[in-house]
């Protein structure tokens, strides 16, 4: 196995876990800053104010698209385990 195959190995698991994530992530950030927008208007700076409509949105998130997910991952794996007969090498 030479370098450049395993770098690119590693390439495709960091992009697979990037896009995976990059969804999650950005509803995570867009839900932060309405939080932390309303918590400067209203004056509230309860910790649950905070940490329940995050939570909520990242678990929404993450069941809408669990399918998507499962998918993306169900290829990568297949990608990795139908060239295995080039690891050997």
């Amino acid at each position: 196995m030479s370098q450049q195959f395993v770098i690119e190995i590693i390439r495709q698991a960091l992009m697979t876990a990037l896009w995976i994530g990059l969804p999650l992530l950005a509803v995570m950030f867009v839900v932060g800053i309405v939080i932390s927008l309303l918590q400067i208007v209203t004056s509230i700076q309860d910790p649950s104010f905070s940490t329940v409509p995050r939570l909520a949105g990242f678990f929404i998130t993450f069941l809408i698209l669990l399918p998507w997910i499962v998918v993306r991952m169900v290829d990568y794996t297949q990608r990795i385990l139908g060239n295995l007969a080039h690891y050997a090498h």
